[in-house]
């Protein structure tokens, strides 16, 4: 399983600071992998789910909340759980949500100190989890300042709590997609260019590559080839107009740097598993970010 390890392009912005997703659903269909986001992960229902946190591999309870520091290889699948209404709520956190500076002053420190020990991948005990719950499920019905200080306070609360286990016993490790100036530079440009049509002569020549060696070097660090990686990136940011606009899906492919909306339609379902229209429907209500 641990073969063919993803790097996820999360659909968090550089902008955002935080992603709150809250669905219930039957299945992990997501393969192990890494980004360099934080996550806090909260099932319910998951009695028999088998969880993947650097080098642990465990069978969970019926409720549990992990969280998994930045480019720690991690992943659910179903396993043993025959369950068909797992509720999962899944926040991806920016690594600079708070900076060094803030996180340096005595009040954050239980913070950054559990943002260190995210590194192995923490769980949290049942008690705690159960107590958080209800707040996580809180964070997608309120709004503006209240949403972003409502995040730092369950931080703040699960940073003091008691019985944390962390899970592996390797930390994670720094991976090569954002300390490489070269791949660094290629996302900065892709991120700023994902709706436009970009050649792969162009990008090989932004980090004096030839194609073909371009090709192998970013699939060494990404797992996709660049057509495959360009899309998710289009993808990503199409999600996020699904959700948060009221723009037709031509609008949406458009927008996104797709000029045949038959050709969006499907690759947004081999990355999302859903038609665009299936996704926005599914996904309603159910997903919230933050500035």
């Amino acid at each position: 399983m641990f073969d063919n390890i993803h790097r996820e392009i999360t659909q968090l912005t550089p902008e955002d600071s935080f992603l709150v997703y809250s669905r219930v659903k039957d299945d992990f269909d997501f393969p192990i992998h890494f980004h360099p986001e934080y996550e806090l992960n909260y099932i319910q229902n998951g009695q028999g789910v088998r969880r993947f946190a650097g080098d642990s591999i465990e069978e969970i309870e019926d409720i549990e909340l992990v969280f998994v520091g930045s480019n720690l290889v991690h992943g659910w699948d179903l396993y043993k759980c025959q369950s068909k209404e797992i509720h999962e709520i899944t926040i991806h956190i920016n690594y600079d949500l708070l900076d060094e500076k803030l996180l340096a002053r005595n009040i954050f420190k239980p913070i950054k100190d559990m943002f260190d020990k995210s590194a192995h991948g923490i769980l949290f005990s049942k008690k705690t989890s159960r107590e958080i719950a209800p707040r996580l499920i809180n964070l997608t019905k309120i709004d503006g300042i209240d949403y972003y200080l409502e995040f730092i306070s369950i931080l703040y609360d699960l940073a003091n709590s008691r019985k944390q286990r962390m899970l592996s016993t390797t930390t994670s490790q720094k991976r090569n997609f954002e300390n490489s100036s070269n791949i660094k530079k290629v996302y900065e440009y892709i991120q700023n260019n994902f709706d436009k049509k970009i050649s792969l002569d162009e990008i090989s020549d932004l980090v004096n590559m030839s194609p073909v060696s371009f090709n192998r070097f970013i699939k060494k660090r990404t797992g996709k080839t660049f057509v495959l990686y360009v899309n998710s990136t289009r993808i990503s940011h199409a999600s996020k107009l699904l959700l948060e606009t009221e723009l037709s899906i031509a609008e949406v492919s458009f927008k996104c740097g797709f000029n045949n909306i038959a050709n969006f339609n499907r690759i947004f379902k081999k990355e999302k598993n859903a038609t665009p229209s299936e996704y926005r429907v599914q996904f309603n209500g159910g997903i919230k970010r933050i500035l």
